[in-house]
């Protein structure tokens, strides 16, 4: 949270808490000075024992951020005036929506599992639920007139970050559904029909974020909507996740861009993805593209331009449904 650690406690006794999660190395260490339970009882909190709280060093080293656990958003300021800190505000959400995923009990060894469509179910609704809170918290930002212009408006790109995330991450929960399946879940040998731009897409929005944090900038380029291929969904998510992967290396140089275009040719899809590096085995990348799809593939390397990979991949008849399907 703002480039601060934020830690997960869970309240096991009176005057006793134990940190269950952190989004750093250091779950488990107590920082010093650092008193949960005292903290709360100052402000006269109740902490009832299994409570589960999220904390975030404040701006001060004296000073510490902390919000509930909760599968309910709380009650609206007095008079409609937010007082709460942007720190405040963001360690809620978390809070939100640790609440919101969280399951009532932990599964014992023979009960059953679940399916992945019901985990799939499971997770994309408090997704839904956090964007819609998360949208009403922007609404009231946008209001909130005796905050400064500028802290309003940068706080209003923060959140609009955050809303971006979830829906990219919606998207892919959408995209993996819809084709049915789990890596490796599928039938050997029974190819089934999907959507081969959205696969693409959420691909590309993941690997976009990570090469961001080395950056290097992704940038994805196509006109098409809903097209269909034949084959197996996972294995061309794992063929392009490589392929990126293996472009974005400069070898010790400094970063630099990749692109990834989609079009479409004649009867047949054409990927094509560039980038200073190279890919690490061709022979697999070409025996995965003819092997599963039917299609070829061809290499262009230069010492001045890098590396351009061309994925030729035979499109079977689209249906009318298919096309409806990607509206």
């Amino acid at each position: 949270m703002l480039g601060r650690p934020v830690v997960l406690w869970e309240i096991i006794g009176p005057h006793q808490a134990v940190a269950r999660a952190s989004s750093g190395p250091d779950v488990g260490a107590r920082p010093p000075g650092f008193d949960l339970d005292t903290i709360l009882q100052r402000w006269s909190v109740r902490v009832p024992v299994g409570s589960r709280w999220v904390t975030a060093p404040g701006p001060t080293p004296e000073a510490w951020v902390v919000a509930p656990v909760r599968s309910r958003p709380p009650a609206p300021p007095p008079g409609g005036r937010e007082r709460r800190s942007k720190d405040r505000l963001a360690l809620e959400l978390a809070g939100l929506a640790l609440g919101l995923i969280a399951t009532p009990g932990t599964p014992t060894r023979d009960a059953p599992v679940p399916s992945s469509g019901m985990l799939l179910h499971q997770a994309s609704n408090p997704l839904t639920a956090a964007r819609a809170g998360l949208q009403l918290a922007m609404e009231s930002i946008g209001r909130w007139v005796d905050l400064a212009a500028d802290r309003r408006l940068m706080l209003l790109d923060d959140l609009g970050e955050v809303l971006e995330d979830i829906d990219r991450t919606t998207e892919l929960l959408r995209a993996v559904r819809e084709h049915g399946t789990t890596r490796g879940a599928a039938p050997a040998g029974r190819p089934e029909r999907f959507d081969a731009v959205r696969v693409i897409r959420s691909c590309l929005t993941l690997e976009r974020r990570l090469l961001r944090d080395r950056g290097i900038d992704l940038d994805f380029t196509t006109a098409l909507e809903a097209t269909y291929l034949k084959g197996d969904p996972n294995v061309l998510f794992d063929l392009l996740v490589n392929l990126v992967r293996n472009v974005a290396e400069a070898g010790g140089e400094a970063p630099s861009p990749v692109s990834v275009r989609l079009d479409q040719k004649g009867k047949g899809l054409e990927l094509t993805v560039r980038g200073r590096g190279g890919p690490a085995n061709i022979e697999k990348v070409r025996g995965v593209a003819e092997g599963t799809f039917g299609g070829t593939v061809t290499v262009e390397s230069a010492l001045a331009t890098g590396t351009k990979l061309t994925i030729a991949l035979p499109l079977p008849p689209q249906r009318e449904a298919d096309r409806r399907a990607g509206l």
